[in-house]
């Protein structure tokens, strides 16, 4: 694996690579970001985007989405994968949210991880994108750029793809990391084919030189 100090250097030039990379989904405020974000899961955020604008106009607050059908909810979402589950996961979502913290998103994983439709990952985005809570979001970018780039373990877990960052990466860069590995992994190193040939961080990356047999 790749040591502290190389692993700094990665993230240095791919903070070059990506200066503005930042979250994509659209939101207004912590509790959009919830409903984006969950909505995400095994989804892009391109088409998460088509359909929270008039999600959002149409039910702004968790009572809106309590009191509105489900079937309502299925139709403005259908084009998402998942969208059954993840309708009814919205309203449950919104319900907690009403009965438990007065409306108003929590600011501690727990409490988010403990909201239907909820993951780790998604409770991770809104601390750090929302409330300014130093977290590292694992998603499949990022899970599969730490992997290439020997960053961590090829067999870890995704939470030790987590500690195992956190270790290595300052908590004052933990939301900016993500953020670029995510920018990274979504328009460089792609799952299918990485960009290896004009990749600035090839010199560190033993996949990509087996790849060009370099």
């Amino acid at each position: 694996m790749l040591s502290k100090e190389k692993t700094l250097e990665v993230l240095a030039i791919m903070a070059e690579m990506f200066p503005k990379a930042e979250c994509e989904l659209t939101h207004r405020n912590p509790f959009e970001l919830v409903i984006a974000v969950a909505l995400s899961a095994q989804a892009t955020d391109v088409s998460v985007n088509r359909v929270t604008p008039a999600l959002f106009e149409k039910y702004p607050t968790p009572e809106a989405f309590v009191a509105a059908p489900v079937e309502d909810i299925m139709e403005m979402i259908k084009t998402i994968g998942l969208y059954r589950n993840k309708s009814k996961n919205i309203k449950a979502c919104c319900s907690m949210l009403i009965e438990r913290f007065n409306g108003e998103v929590p600011q501690t994983r727990e409490e988010l991880m403990a909201l239907p439709g909820v993951g780790r990952k998604t409770a991770n985005v809104v601390l750090g994108d929302a409330f300014d809570v130093p977290a590292i979001a694992v998603d499949t970018h990022v899970e599969r750029v730490s992997k290439r780039l020997r960053l961590v373990k090829q067999g870890a877990s995704v939470l030790e793809v987590e500690e195992a960052l956190m270790k290595k990466i300052p908590k004052e860069m933990w939301v900016k990391t993500h953020h670029r590995m995510i920018f990274f992994g979504r328009y460089h190193c792609v799952a299918r084919a990485p960009k290896c040939e004009s990749c600035p961080l090839l010199d560190y990356c033993q996949e990509g030189k087996s790849r060009l047999k370099v």
